[in-house]
């Protein structure tokens, strides 16, 4: 039956090399841009978030190194944040989900320190710090893609999470959007995040409904491009072809050499990484454990703090 179906093209992977010198121009892109937009009276502040998004991006950097993935990288996107991008051949359950939590739970940690030391010796600066520090890992946290949040929804309820993620992604972008209109600084940001996360919607959902059409094909997605059969290939292509109009259009009007990279990039997209269940039940509950926990420590560490002193910095800052 195979043999009626034409080869699947080769895939062309780009490996981008890990470049120490490329993370550095896009921070300083990243606070030049900051500069240009709210000068440099905020230099202070921009400096503070810099600091934060590397020491967090730092922790996935490290994890990815010590699990062996490759081609690592970090990069500063100017007014959106950072990330760091790596692959690996055989995913494991337990090396994701430490991965991921390597970014947010340390950044937590830091900053529940810093706020303490801050208030017991007055120390402005500081307290901004670790408030900066608090605030974006646990925004972090929330159950959004493609925040660190939503990458653990994902692994948690690798099954069903398409469409919770949808769901929480559509009331997260309208929250996000509604939220900036609130905000006297830097309002604007939000709303373009927000908007941002809108987008990310619409791909979750053009995703889901391929996924749907292919579990009900029989056609097993959860594979790599180089496990797909010739005949796996070929109805995954169609699926795709039919969900991307502009695609079929652009693909009349080249070559059969052109074309075939392209669609094999667009299957290849459409796949879902094998991913190993070596993660106990007790490893994951702790893992759930340290996540539900770390949305309640700015509540405790507030209640012990002298709040007479915060409040007042932050209406400062």
């Amino acid at each position: 039956m195979e043999d009626f179906y034409p080869q699947k093209p080769d895939l062309i992977e780009h490996k981008p090399k890990s470049s120490l010198s490329l993370t550095v121009f896009s921070m300083v892109l990243f606070v030049l841009v900051y500069l240009l937009f709210f000068g440099s009276e905020e230099f202070d502040f921009i400096i503070y978030l810099l600091v934060v998004l590397m020491i967090h991006e730092l922790g996935h950097f490290l994890a990815m190194k010590v699990f062996h993935y490759e081609n690592v990288r970090m990069l500063f996107i100017p007014l959106m944040g950072a990330f760091v991008q790596g692959k690996k051949r055989n995913y494991s359950k337990k090396q994701s989900l430490l991965v991921i939590v390597a970014g947010p739970f340390p950044g937590i940690v830091i900053g529940s320190l810093l706020m303490w030391y801050s208030c017991n010796h007055h120390i402005p600066w500081m307290l901004q710090l670790s408030a900066l520090f608090l605030l974006l890992n646990l925004i972090n946290l929330l159950p959004i893609d493609p925040l660190d949040g939503g990458q653990l929804l994902k692994i948690f309820f690798r099954k069903h999470s398409e469409l919770l993620l949808m769901i929480f992604a559509f009331i997260s972008s309208i929250s996000v959007i509604i939220s900036g209109f609130f905000i006297e600084h830097m309002g604007y940001l939000v709303i373009l995040f927000g908007f941002f996360m809108g987008f990310r919607v619409r791909a979750l959902q053009k995703q889901y409904q391929m996924h749907k059409e292919l579990r009900e094909s029989n056609i097993d997605y959860s594979t790599t491009y180089t496990k797909l059969s010739n005949k796996e290939y070929s109805k995954i292509k169609e699926v795709v072809i039919s969900h991307t109009p502009q695609l079929q259009k652009y693909i009349d009007h080249i070559s059969e050499e052109q074309s075939d990279p392209l669609l094999a990039g667009q299957v290849n997209n459409v796949l879902v990484a094998p991913l190993n269940d070596d993660a106990s039940v007790l490893f994951k509950m702790s893992i759930l454990f340290l996540w539900v926990i770390s949305f309640a420590i700015p509540i405790v560490l507030f209640s012990f703090l002298d709040t007479d002193w915060i409040y007042p910095v932050f209406d400062w800052i």
